[in-house]
């Protein structure tokens, strides 16, 4: 266990900064055909939510900018879709099989084990947070705790609960069938090759808890990084011509096997999925605690990240806040 937490920091010494960070380029809103009255209310609108900052980009081009985009805060679920762009590239390479087991995979936990049936959970049901696996699990919010299903109440694929242990058990079986640790390659494989101007190695790490053996990996990232990533999610995986996330992957992730409790937001493979009918076509939302969002909204050929600083603002802020946000910006969009 020690070792694997010493991981992230031994390989920041190999890698601290992605060699090819460069700035966004910017657009002139009112050239680009933004109206210019929506946009400023939406900016006052968000200077009402107590959110750190907004990146604005479509085309690959930033439109706005509101607060402080450089800032790193925990991007806190927002990690599971990161790791779902590694799993694409994973599937593709033939190093994972979204159809095997838990048992073909050797994966089990801390007493009480996993029970046979449990063990039938495929990849792909961890994916889509239908793997029927109730044990606790590391770095759960008090909503998971407070509404875990019992053990046994659901059989693998036919019940959605957003899991952490399935994003976790997720996390191990990744870095067991790749050989990789999640931090490297999300720096060699993504954060770099994109661009990203403030991500390093040593604001990731692992967290343990007795409770479980399948640690969560979180990441610490700005506005302006994350925006990156959703650039590369709305163009299909690819970046300056090279195909870093199969496309075909991207278009899996991003339908909605189940619904949520929350109207208009469904899942796919570790994104949320927005409804067509209010946000246009493979719209999607990675989510995390407090308020770290990044919307993708290929309709309008727009990315909105938003991130909160939760030392300054212990509350954060609510997804139904953001998306009345977003619902004003798209408002201003061409």
């Amino acid at each position: 266990m020690k070792l694997l937490a010493a991981l992230p920091l031994i390989a920041a010494l190999a890698i601290c900064q992605p060699g090819s960070a460069e700035p966004w380029e910017n657009a002139d809103p009112a050239q680009a055909g933004w109206s210019m009255s929506d946009l400023d209310a939406a900016k006052q609108h968000f200077e009402t939510l107590g959110s750190t900052a907004i990146m604005i980009v479509q085309d690959g081009k930033a439109i706005a900018r509101w607060g402080d985009v450089g800032r790193k805060v925990n991007a806190a679920s927002v990690r599971k879709s990161f790791l779902g762009a590694l799993y694409g590239i994973a599937v593709s390479n033939g190093q994972i099989d979204l159809a095997s087991t838990l048992s073909d995979l050797g994966v089990d936990d801390v007493p009480p084990s996993l029970t046979p049936e449990e063990k039938r959970a495929t990849v792909r049901d961890l994916l889509m947070a239908r793997s029927g696996v109730y044990h606790r699990a590391a770095h759960e919010t008090a909503v998971i705790r407070r509404h875990r299903p019992e053990r046994g109440s659901h059989a693998p694929g036919t019940f959605f609960f957003y899991n952490n242990w399935d994003f976790n058990a997720l996390g191990t079986i990744y870095r067991k069938q790749t050989g990789d640790d999640i931090f490297q390659s999300f720096a060699t494989r993504i954060a770099q090759p994109i661009g990203m101007e403030d991500f390093a190695l040593g604001d990731c790490r692992y967290v343990f808890e007795k409770v479980s053996e399948h640690p969560a990996y979180t990441f610490r990232m700005s506005a302006r990084d994350l925006a990156r990533f959703g650039q590369l999610i709305l163009d299909r995986g690819q970046w300056a011509g090279q195909q870093l996330v199969p496309a075909d992957w991207i278009t899996q992730s991003t339908i909605t096997y189940s619904q949520s409790e929350r109207k208009g937001i469904g899942y796919g493979y570790l994104w949320w999925t927005l409804d067509p009918a209010r946000w246009g076509d493979s719209a999607s939302l990675a989510s995390g605690f407090g308020g770290q969002l990044i919307a993708v909204l290929p309709a309008k050929r727009l990315v909105v990240v938003q991130t909160v600083d939760r030392s300054e603002n212990k509350d954060g802020v609510r997804t139904s806040r953001f998306l009345r946000l977003l619902k004003d910006i798209v408002a201003a969009a061409p």
